[in-house]
Order: C-alpha cells, then structure tokens, then sequence
C-alpha cells in the first residue's frame, strides 16, 4: 500500500482499491468482497472461507473488517427449530459510493484547512536572530 498520496496518485488502481484507500482493508478483504459480491445473493462465514481457501476465523476477520468499513451488511436466519447463523450480503453500491464521496469531501475539507494553516504558519517571515 502507498505511504503518500503522491504515491497513490501514480499508481494504477482500480475501482476496488477504493476499499484499501478509504478504509486500509487488504488484499483478502478485496478478495472477500469479490466473492461475496459475485455469488449474487448471501454466504456464510464457512462459504467464503471455503471460497478464499482460508481457515474459518481468517474469513471471519475480513468479514468483520467489511462490516466494519460498512461493504457489506449481515442477516441473521433463523432455523425452524429453534438456533440461528448468520449470511452476508454486499451493501448497496450507491450507498457505498455515497458514503466513500462524504468522506473524501471530509478529507478536502480538512485537507484544505491543514493547507490555510501551513500557510499561515510559513507564510510569515520569522524574525532572524541578530548578534
């Protein structure tokens, strides 16, 4: 992942990189993502550890990295017989993309506060020690 926003801004991302960026997932989380978005209804925590050839608790933690960063939403079934498990599903994209543009529109607002600061700060000739 890129330390710098420079960096960023010549590498070549695609659309999913939108989850390293704005939220630091990983490569397994995009990976997650991918398979849930792609099975076109619901899986369980055991479905995408199978899917991504990782052990259950791995899956589980990008799981709940995605949940976090609000990717995708989880459904509680119930069994006739009483118990419970639960599925998860992707968000939906137009939420995703509006909830990614309030916080890049957050980001410049600060962005652009730090800037008027440093110009403040720097802008104004010090005062240089005489002897």
């Amino acid at each position: 992942m890129p330390d710098s926003m420079s960096e960023y801004l010549q590498q070549d991302m695609d659309c999913e990189g939108l989850l390293e960026c704005f939220h630091g997932l990983k490569q397994l989380d995009r990976k997650v993502f991918g398979h849930i978005t792609a099975a076109g209804g619901s899986m369980t925590v055991e479905e995408i550890a199978e899917a991504v050839d990782r052990d259950h608790s791995t899956a589980y933690r990008s799981v709940q990295r995605l949940l976090d960063a609000g990717f995708i939403q989880k459904e509680q079934v119930n069994y006739d017989h009483g118990g419970y498990y639960h599925v998860y599903h992707p968000t939906d994209p137009d939420e995703m993309a509006e909830d990614m543009q309030r916080m890049l529109n957050d980001w410049y607002a600060k962005m652009g506060q730090l800037i008027r600061e440093f110009r403040e700060k720097y802008d104004q000739p010090e005062s240089v020690p005489t002897e």
